[in-house]
């Protein structure tokens, strides 16, 4: 199905981009969500008569997710777990748990704009990447310790506390 992009999609193309994408994919994805509208002749005029308006938008949004992103860029968050001797977590630090400590922290994210690779599973510094915009990200750290005076050592020395130790 070919699909016109009104936002910057990651691995799929710029706003304005008609490409060709799964049924599934457009339908279950970036058409509920408003990402893409279907490339029919109507809609093709549609969106150019609509470009510019999209593209003020884009651009204003953009600004504010800057504007954030210099005051989250470098922040640090403490995530308190149990964890084993050896460092092992007995759960994991998830994207949703980065995103609760974010909003303790006064900034304002959906766990979708966290990103992990996996979930955290070791106690020490983890850095984390936030998508506050497809086209602004920022690095934060997320310090996983088993309690608070240990993270604040861990973030002075910058290595986890495991074993004899702790």
């Amino acid at each position: 199905m070919d699909v016109i992009l009104l936002e910057r999609i990651e691995k799929l193309g710029q706003m304005g981009d008609v490409v060709k994408v799964k049924a599934g994919f457009a339908r279950n994805y970036l058409l509920p969500q408003k990402k893409a509208l279907r490339a029919t002749e109507d809609n093709k005029r549609v969106f150019e008569a609509q470009k510019a308006q999209l593209e003020a938008q884009n651009l204003e949004n953009r600004k504010e997710a800057e504007a954030v992103s210099t005051k989250m860029d470098g922040e640090k968050v403490v995530l308190i777990r149990q964890a084993g001797e050896a460092g092992q977590l007995y759960g994991s630090v998830n994207a949703r748990d980065v995103a609760e400590s974010l909003e303790a922290a006064g900034f304002t994210v959906a766990r979708h704009q966290v990103e992990l690779a996996r979930p955290i599973k070791t106690l020490g510094l983890h850095d984390v990447i936030v998508r506050l915009h497809p086209e602004v990200t920022v690095t934060i750290t997320a310090n996983v310790a088993r309690t608070p005076d240990e993270a604040q050592v861990q973030a002075d020395t910058g290595v986890a506390l495991v074993g004899d130790d702790a």
